[in-house]
């Protein structure tokens, strides 16, 4: 008869927030697939929790993922569990889910903390429709592809990042979807808990005060809104384009410009521009 595997949320800083089921079934289990299992110590150690670990991380997880479908099929428990939150929510997992569903091995969600959802409940911007969209491309264009995708949506966006690349998230996400209300969520359950809630372009210049920022982000956008106007009519839009095309001014930078002034996507700008220079 195969073992069980288990899917165990982890506190995402504060180690009170695990629950006593989930310390209970890693207490029992026979082995923890851990992605850091220095880091997963600590916790461990808080609870006096002695089951053996295995590390199982994005960069083995493949390799991993077939020794422990052995493992299982033979009978061994084992709770799978990533450094902070939910596991297989921007983190690794899937491989050895999707295995352990087609051999028909048990698989048990032990519920818990998730960035996304935290983040989400303390925003202040509408809950009742959301779409998560996890960690976006590291490269500047795919990142506004990624962005433009998303732009139409009316459900709260929500995205994870680092401290290193949220700044230059934030600026993107002006320019392709406008300056939506958003809310940056930063440390959360830790001592330096921070929200900063206001328009993106607010967000933006409180960052950039700082000599750094610290902490894994997550960043909440708010839907499309079908009612928004946009600040300027059609005829001011094309008076501005004129204006800055007569400054000579490149046509990325001149629709980055207005579209930020006039709460428009940056590809309706762009194609007005184009269209503009046909014209004239």
């Amino acid at each position: 008869m195969p073992g069980t595997l288990y899917i165990v949320a982890t506190p995402l800083g504060n180690l009170g927030d695990i629950t006593f089921r989930a310390v209970r079934i890693l207490k029992d289990v026979d082995l923890i697939a851990a992605e850091d299992t220095r880091h997963s110590k600590k916790l461990l150690d808080h609870y006096d929790i002695t089951t053996p670990t295995i590390a199982c991380h994005e960069h083995n997880e493949r390799q991993r993922a077939h020794d422990l479908i052995q493992r299982l099929e033979k009978g061994t428990t084992i709770a799978l569990i990533s450094d902070a939150g939910t596991p297989l929510i921007s983190d690794p997992g899937y491989c050895l889910v999707s295995q352990a569903q087609e051999k028909g091995i048990p698989i048990v969600p032990v519920p818990g903390c998730n960035a996304g959802i935290t983040a989400l409940s303390a925003s202040g911007l509408p809950t009742d429709t959301f779409l998560f969209l996890g960690f976006p491309p590291k490269k500047q264009g795919r990142l506004d592809h990624f962005l433009k995708a998303a732009a139409h949506h009316k459900a709260t966006l929500i995205c994870y990042e680092s401290p290193r690349r949220i700044i230059r998230l934030i600026s993107s996400a002006i320019t392709v979807l406008g300056d939506r209300q958003a809310c940056l969520a930063r440390e959360l359950t830790k001592k330096y808990e921070e929200f900063i809630r206001g328009p993106l372009s607010l967000i933006l210049s409180t960052l950039g005060e700082r000599n750094t920022i610290k902490g894994e982000c997550v960043l909440l956008i708010k839907g499309a809104d079908e009612q928004q106007p946009e600040n300027f009519s059609t005829d001011q839009m094309e008076a501005m384009i004129m204006d800055g095309l007569n400054q000579n001014m490149r046509t990325g930078e001149l629709a980055k410009k207005i579209a930020v002034q006039a709460n428009c996507p940056k590809s309706k700008i762009y194609d007005m521009i184009l269209s503009l220079k046909k014209s004239t």
